[in-house]
């Protein structure tokens, strides 16, 4: 064999050693990788090749999978009661992935999960049936919000003090996730991506605002808890006016004839005195009161229900006047449907924080159980003598203040009202908030409402006209 053919062909073998060193790192290396690329159409076609597992409320499925006609994906997702449950599923869409519990338990409901199989499926890949995911919503607490709502734009939480299981995520306007579920859905996927409203996010969990005088009750809890006061029927170091700390703005209150001088917390919240609680935040400080607050859930960035939620602030590095506007849940304070709902949460529950979630259980398709929620993880946020004085002081605000619309016969019902600056100098509608409980007949509820928009006249908008009405409606149903 001459030269020129010896190097051909040691070349020649170089040429196919590399080529089988490539293909050995690509099965045995980039495999995963490749199979779990967006890209990758053939997952999009395992997924959609059988029905889906379902989302679950009260032991009916609120989902469902429908035979498509023609095309190479052989189901799609379908929604009952779609724009109710919106904010609990999210969607699944052929064309535009999966979000909320769909997307979080994908890999359940489209029978992935290793979990699923057993060991001669893993070693096959063969795919498994799909499971299911249980969820701790009420359809009575979930309606009676939706219902309350309306054409309102805002939303609701209702949450079990007792065990943390979220009864009802409400947001407004909605939309129906079936309308999605395809791949020829591009008009209303536009129509939803360019509707100003916004109906796709998930207001309950996902759009922190300015929580207003909710935010009153944590600042109560911090000066109670630190012992500033020893009681919400001691009278408060409170001037009115009330002059921010080195400026000259009067921080004003909204009823200028309310008995808010040197008022007792009592008294200050029945009232909604700006001027007790911004003096209050500045006698605390701001140390002390973002410690109780971070207490409740604020600045928590990994608030998983197991929908992740939007961190609800409370901001670092003021100075007194911006401490003292904190104090009435204003400056840069924001908060979560969610957030608000947790603080009237932990007070109904003696001063225990349950930790809040919307998912009991996830099952196979024999309904063994893969992933249990505990229902019994709590955390002691204040003592259990600060919970029952500011319950007694929420009462108060119920039956004698500023939350009346919130009543219920034959409950205990405490609450809170809100109004929270909107804009630059409160120039747009502001939000109407309320956060409240109910107890009865060894049944308990804490709810929060926002309502951003209800097309009301700027002076009709109140926590107690807009807000209250739509928390009564939601602990009577949670009651029973």
């Amino acid at each position: 064999m001459n030269k020129t053919i010896r190097r051909a062909a040691a070349f020649s073998l170089l040429l196919v050693f590399a080529l089988l060193l490539r293909a050995t790192w690509v099965q045995g290396y980039e495999a995963k990788a490749l199979a779990d690329d967006k890209h990758n159409r053939r997952n999009t076609i395992a997924q959609y090749a059988q029905p889906l597992g379902d989302i679950v409320v009260a032991g009916s499925p609120v989902t469902g999978s429908q035979r498509t006609k023609g095309g190479d994906l052989a189901y799609k997702r379908t929604y009952t009661d779609g724009a109710l449950y919106a904010p609990v599923t999210g969607y699944s869409s052929q064309a535009y992935g999966a979000t909320q519990l769909e997307g979080i338990y994908g890999d359940v409901l489209d029978g992935t999960d290793n979990r699923l199989k057993n060991p001669l499926d893993v070693l096959t890949g063969k795919r498994a049936q799909p499971g299911d995911v249980l969820t701790t919503i009420d359809p009575a607490v979930q309606k009676a919000g939706f219902e309350a709502l309306g054409d309102k734009k805002g939303a609701a939480v209702a949450i079990d003090p007792k065990t943390g299981r979220i009864l009802g995520v409400v947001s407004t306007p909605s939309y129906d996730p079936s309308e999605i579920s395809g791949t020829t859905d591009g008009e209303a996927w536009q129509r939803l991506t360019g509707d100003e409203d916004q109906p796709a996010v998930n207001r309950a969990l996902r759009q922190p605002l300015p929580p207003g005088s909710t935010f009153k009750l944590v600042v109560a809890a911090a000066a109670l808890e630190d012992g500033l006061y020893s009681s919400v029927d001691e009278p408060t170091d409170s001037p009115q006016p009330y002059t921010l700390p080195h400026t000259r703005t009067v921080l004003v209150n909204e009823n200028r004839s309310a008995p808010c001088e040197n008022a007792t917390i009592r008294t200050a919240l029945r009232y909604s005195c700006n001027n007790v609680f911004g003096r209050m935040a500045e006698q605390l400080g701001r140390e002390k009161v973002r410690a109780t607050a971070e207490k409740f859930g604020f600045n928590d960035s990994e608030q998983d229900v197991p929908v992740r939620a939007a961190r609800s602030v409370y901001p670092k590095d003021m100075d007194d006047a911006q401490t003292a506007l904190t104090g009435i849940g204003q400056f840069e304070v924001t908060a979560t449907p969610l957030q608000i709902a947790m603080v009237s949460a932990a007070l109904a529950n003696d001063g225990l924080m349950a930790s809040p979630h919307m998912v009991s259980k996830v099952v196979d398709a024999d309904g063994t159980t893969l992933q249990e929620y505990p229902d019994s993880d709590t955390e002691r946020i204040v003592s259990s003598e600060t919970a029952e004085q500011l319950r007694s002081a929420m009462v108060t605000v119920v039956e004698d203040g500023t939350g009346t619309n919130a009543r219920i016969d034959g409950a205990e019902v405490g609450g809170k009202t809100g109004t929270a600056q909107h804009g630059e100098n409160n120039s747009k509608t502001p939000y109407a908030w309320f956060t409240s409980y109910a107890e009865a007949d060894g049944k308990t509820v804490a709810v929060a409402v926002i309502v951003e928009d209800s097309g009301a006249a700027r002076s009709e908008v109140s926590g107690n006209g807009l807000a209250a009405p739509i928390a009564q409606k939601m602990m009577r149903a949670a009651l029973g």
